[in-house]
């Protein structure tokens, strides 16, 4: 812009200045043109008013610093001042000599070839009928530029310097106030009056553009926000598969990858690609992806970004938990279905037998009392299912009283006397009382399979020890027993649902493989750590340690 009004102001103090300059010559020049002729109209007068003008006109003529010429009524030039009037050519044809035979005064002005000269020619007609003309010669417009040339040459010059110099103070004043505006604030400082109409749009768009713009940064910023507490990865491809955008759970899944490019950067898993490119031509698709020991889940979305491209939208969600619930379920299904109909076989089996007849009388009793011990196994793996399906839903609608732990292991100890003196087992309680706020009945079930289980795995004449205490402020329960221990390869699974180390001394013992089980689900409802320290032939320590009170 400055260039344009530099160069419009330049053009036209230029073109002022030559064409003042150019109208002042001209001026000049009509004015001494002008001069002349009254100078020659009033010679004129003074000489046809001269008796004998004829006679004296020679001695006019050497000292006449005009040209004087005679013409007779003829056209024959009588006498010139100038030239031999002999040799003169017929001037009755010339303008100025018709005119004055006609009007009595004739004027003309005539160029030279090079129109560097200008004559001017005045006649007047005598009273004998002659005319007399006088003529001065003056250098034409022309010829006056043409010697001027150098001046007009350096006049030139000093209108362009003085143009420059003019255009580049009127662009700074002009532009001055132009440039000092404030396109944010548009209202602030001076301007031209004739710029009020557009600086008042220019504000008005400025409120109404930073409202949007505040609009866009409060909802990029809830997007931010949002995206940000996302558990979920979200990821945003264009049409042409380049990353628009990657949340911060979609770069923690791939910290090494590049979050930026083509969508190839990001994953060169063949499940990823698939959706991925399913989703931009189109069609929405499914996945899964495994990474890091975690499971995946790909849900891409196909967006029309124009006739042509497809962007897409991937969604990644850690269905790990889910996948191993599943496959727990499964394998719940399978074992319940296993373990339900081994007892339920042996029933039937000895049930047959006695009915059809089989059976001999002496053997009816063995046999009712072996339906009557899988049917009390069979029981007692319902009871262990209800209570551990309980545990996966939150525990039972009971509320947490305080339980003295020592007390509660008394009543353990004397539900299964019984079953260790059967088995040579010594059963102890040892330590001080610990109260604990939690469930009564799941924490005497907890104490019990313990128990139970010390005395099922133990050796004979082996002991079993219940000891209660605080340490570090943190109530505690320990079970410790002398048994045959769990190797260590077993130890980090003996926690699972229906895992048995030795099946078949399980069996033997009728355990329904869900003890541990309950007792780590009712720890977890409680906040409580299990403990496990087993060495095989040296026995198993297991402690449920509480949080403080």
């Amino acid at each position: 812009m400055r260039k344009r009004v530099f160069g419009s102001i330049f053009l036209t103090s230029l073109v002022t200045l030559l064409l003042t300059t150019g109208l002042l010559l001209l001026a000049v020049h009509a004015g001494l043109t002008n001069d002349m002729r009254q100078r020659l109209v009033t010679e004129s007068s003074y000489l046809s008013a001269v008796d004998n003008i004829g006679e004296e006109l020679e001695k006019f003529g050497s000292v006449y610093a005009d040209r004087l010429t005679l013409v007779a009524q003829d056209g024959t030039v009588l006498y010139d001042n100038r030239t031999n009037a002999s040799e003169m050519e017929n001037h009755a044809v010339r303008p100025e000599i018709a005119a004055a035979e006609k009007n009595g005064t004739g004027e003309d002005n005539r160029l030279s070839e090079t129109f560097a000269k200008q004559t001017f020619y005045y006649a007047v007609r005598l009273k004998n009928g002659d005319v007399l003309r006088i003529s001065a010669t003056a250098d034409s417009v022309f010829g006056a530029l043409s010697n001027a040339s150098p001046w007009i040459v350096l006049i030139i010059l000093l209108a362009l310097l003085v143009a420059a110099l003019l255009a580049g103070w009127l662009t700074g004043l002009f532009l001055k106030p132009i440039e000092a505006l404030d396109l944010h604030d548009p209202m602030k400082g001076e301007a031209y009056d004739e710029l009020s109409p557009l600086l008042h749009r220019m504000d008005k768009q400025n409120r109404k553009i930073q409202a949007q713009m505040d609009e866009l940064q409060r909802r990029q910023a809830e997007f931010d926000d949002i995206t940000a507490r996302m558990d979920e990865g979200l990821v945003l491809f264009s049409g042409k598969g380049m990353i628009l955008f990657a949340n911060h759970a979609a770069r923690a899944l791939f910290p090494h990858d590049s979050a930026e490019g083509s969508y190839l950067t990001l994953c060169r898993d063949a499940n990823y690609i698939q959706v991925v490119e399913q989703a931009l031509n189109g069609n929405g698709a499914h996945g899964k992806l495994e990474r890091n020991g975690r499971i995946y889940e790909l849900t891409a979305s196909s967006v029309e970004e124009n006739s042509a491209w497809h962007a897409a939208v991937l969604l990644i969600v850690d269905i790990t938990e889910r996948e191993r619930a599943e496959q727990q379920r499964q394998e719940f299904t399978a074992n319940v279905s296993h373990e339900l109909k081994t007892p339920l076989t042996s029933i039937m089996g000895y049930a047959e037998i006695i009915a059809g007849g089989i059976a001999k009388p002496e053997d009816v009793a063995p046999f009712a009392g072996k339906i009557r011990t899988e049917a009390q196994r069979l029981l007692a793996l319902i009871e262990d299912i209800i209570h551990l399906s309980r545990l996966d839903e939150g525990g039972e609608t009971v509320a947490f009283e305080p339980v003295e732990m020592s007390a509660l292991c008394d009543t353990v100890r004397d539900r299964l006397q019984s079953k260790a003196a059967g088995k040579g087992i010594a059963l102890r309680i040892e330590g001080e009382p610990a109260a604990v706020s939690g469930q009564r009945r799941t924490l005497e079930q907890m104490i019990f399979n313990l128990t139970d289980n010390a005395i099922n795995y133990n050796k004979p004449q082996g002991s079993v020890t219940l000891t209660t205490g605080t340490e570090s402020g943190r109530p505690f329960v320990q079970v410790s027993d002398t048994g045959i221990g769990i190797a260590p390869a077993d130890q980090q699974r003996v926690f699972e649902r229906f895992y048995r180390v030795d099946k078949s001394h399980s069996k033997m013992t009728g355990g329904t493989g869900l003890g541990l089980s309950i007792v780590k689900h009712g720890a977890a409802l409680h906040h409580a750590e299990v403990e496990l320290k087993s060495a095989l032939g040296e026995g198993t320590c297991i402690t449920l340690r509480f949080s403080k009170e």
